[in-house]
């Protein structure tokens, strides 16, 4: 009788369904196609994770644990033009990075709007961090801000997905920050 191989490692094929799914989309890819790339069979697979909406859900979750770290270390600049700086910087890194699909599991996804609205809301906050700093004049303008900032991701995202190389998205980001305004605030 087969089943999962002795040396399953749950967590590595958790990362594999991941990178499935970042790769193909939810709709994209099948549990046959998933159990393949783990190299388990899919009565193993849904032993191991359940149904493929659950195997989604963990993969979803994982991809934005790792996200949300590299969010909060962007945002947690000093100033906020900074910030940004490092917001836009780490998502051509990462939209583009060579042992990866390259675009945003969090972008693409329709399924992932709620996340794609925490990462608005994270942006957001920060904008308004910054009013309260002096270095935006209001939280209409932080709003507006965090809306710019949230579209240029998505754009980065979407033109990585496309094929476009890192150095033709880091334009976009510089591009991007000249947008912002600037503050008498000197930015480290």
């Amino acid at each position: 009788m087969a089943g999962r191989p002795r040396s399953f490692d749950r967590a590595a094929a958790l990362e594999t369904a991941m990178r499935e799914f970042w790769g193909r989309g939810y709709a994209g890819v099948t549990t046959a196609q998933l159990a393949s790339a783990i190299g388990i069979n899919q009565p193993s697979l849904y032993a191991a994770f359940g149904d493929k909406a659950t195997l989604f859900a963990e993969a979803s979750d994982l991809y934005a644990t790792n996200l949300d770290r590299s969010l909060g270390e962007a945002l947690a600049a000093r100033h906020v033009r900074a910030a940004m700086a490092a917001l836009l910087r780490s998502a051509v890194l990462n939209f583009t990075r060579e042992d990866a699909p390259h675009g945003c599991l969090i972008m693409r996804e329709p399924l992932l709007a709620e996340r794609r609205r925490a990462t608005r809301e994270a942006i957001l906050r920060r904008f308004e961090a910054a009013v309260a700093d002096g270095e935006v004049r209001n939280t209409d303008e932080a709003r507006a801000l965090a809306d710019y900032v949230n579209g240029v991701l998505a754009g980065i995202a979407a033109r990585a997905l496309d094929g476009a190389k890192r150095d033709e998205l880091q334009r976009i980001a510089d591009l991007a920050l000249e947008a912002l305004p600037r503050t008498n605030v000197v930015t480290p």
